[in-house]
């Protein structure tokens, strides 16, 4: 799929060097950094799901609420 994008001299210039340094095109530079982006924002790591995994109370709380939405309990938003 191809997209375009409007985006200044100043950026452009950044991307393009970017890629030069790690040998890619600007396209495959560009498409890499937001999917490490996404990647970052989307998933917990290591240390963050051992700090969720080691929180009874909220572990008890998301077993609360599957067993809500399995009985159809509450109100979904």
């Amino acid at each position: 799929m191809t997209i375009s994008l409007n985006i200044d001299d100043k950026l452009y210039a950044a991307l393009k060097a970017y890629a030069e340094v790690e040998n890619r095109s600007i396209s495959n530079f560009v498409e890499t950094a937001a999917m490490k982006y996404i990647e970052e924002i989307e998933f917990a790591d290591d240390l963050e799901m051992e700090a969720i995994e080691s929180d009874r109370e909220l572990i008890e709380g998301i077993h609360q609420g599957i067993d809500d939405a399995k009985a159809r309990r509450g109100r979904f938003v």
